[in-house]
């Protein structure tokens, strides 16, 4: 496995789900994008963290954070951002995907001030870990 497999395998997941109706934009690293002025997205990051031996041999154990957040038209309250947190939740709690393993999802924690203004942001966090050769 390696950081590229990783990437693709929650980036093809979130956007998967996200393809779904309900269905919201969403935001990777290091590729343009411009926000709806009215609707709910998403902007998605991997993190990844320490990387230590997992066998004597040639595998590592990585460690990484997804990183989703949430953005919701400001004014609006809490119920529509909250709803579309805890179907990130659902799909990434507990998880295991093409050998990721991931642990207890995180969140919604408000964000504030939200970045980009003017949304109301929430972030959920999944720390996972993966195996690389």
């Amino acid at each position: 496995m390696s950081y590229n497999t990783i990437r693709a395998a929650i980036e093809g997941r979130l956007a998967t789900e996200m393809a779904r109706s309900p269905s919201y934009q969403v935001s990777y690293q290091n590729v343009p994008f411009t926000p709806p002025a009215d609707r709910p997205w998403l902007q998605t990051f991997i993190r990844f963290g320490d990387n230590n031996y997992a066998t004597l041999r040639t595998i590592n154990r990585q460690t990484g954070t997804l990183v989703v957040n949430v953005f919701t038209p400001q004014g609006q309250g809490t119920a529509a951002n909250y709803t579309i947190a805890e179907r990130i939740r659902a799909l990434f709690d507990r998880l295991t995907l093409s050998g990721i393993i991931f642990d207890a999802a995180s969140g919604p924690a408000q964000v504030t001030p939200a970045s980009p203004e003017p949304y109301y942001q929430t972030q959920v966090t999944v720390t996972f870990e993966a195996y690389l050769d």
